[in-house]
């Protein structure tokens, strides 16, 4: 298994996981035979509504719905893998689509369904942040760690559809603490705005 550290300015985070990297290393694709779209959508700009606007990135762009997510099959399911590289990449909106919709196939009173709500509340975070709704960011953020530990608590296992929990709950922490001083010129340009990724541990075959 890899050893590796989780490394923000002013702290170094051991753990043996590569779910979390440093905020400067690029993030590895899930799903590189998927293209990402070419903008990130943002509530309340004027970038088109992926869905609803003819302009859109995904406009009639039929998608075959999901298969539940389950703690075995996670490396083969496309939709989950896409949703990590969306969020990955600063897809916050896409990330949080995606994995709502897995959200609704697996069942929200499951514990993956409960898993995948702190990943659609983690994703919502995001969005916040380019929403510039600071307020929003922190209450998405804390609840997804709460959901998190929950979740951990529940299934009794240090791993869960290849994530690792305490650096989830770090992570969502981390989201919520930070001040988000620096504006993205562009609002449909995406950006990382989190100073980590999630990564899997092990790496699908993609």
């Amino acid at each position: 298994m890899y050893c590796g550290t989780l490394r923000e300015p002013g702290n170094v985070i051991e753990g043996n996981s590569r779910v979390m990297m440093e905020a400067t290393v690029e993030a590895v694709r899930l799903l590189p035979s998927t293209e990402l779209p070419g903008y990130t959508y943002v509530p309340g700009t004027d970038t088109p509504h992926p869905i609803r606007d003819p302009r859109g990135h995904s406009y009639q762009r039929k998608s075959p719905p999901p298969r539940m997510l389950t703690p075995t099959n996670w490396a083969e399911n496309r939709h989950y893998l896409l949703a990590l590289d969306f969020f990955n990449h600063g897809f916050y909106w896409e990330a949080h689509e995606e994995w709502e919709r897995l959200w609704r196939a697996s069942g929200p009173d499951t514990a993956v369904g409960k898993f995948l709500k702190g990943l659609v509340k983690l994703s919502a975070a995001g969005v916040k942040v380019r929403e510039n709704s600071i307020h929003g960011v922190r209450r998405h953020a804390a609840s997804a760690g709460e959901v998190f530990a929950d979740v951990a608590a529940e299934v009794g296992t240090e791993y869960f559809c290849g994530l690792e929990f305490t650096l989830l709950q770090f992570a969502a922490d981390r989201a919520a603490q930070i001040s988000y001083k620096d504006r993205i010129s562009s609002p449909h340009k995406p950006t990382r705005v989190f100073p980590f990724v999630l990564q899997t541990e092990p790496m699908p075959l993609a």
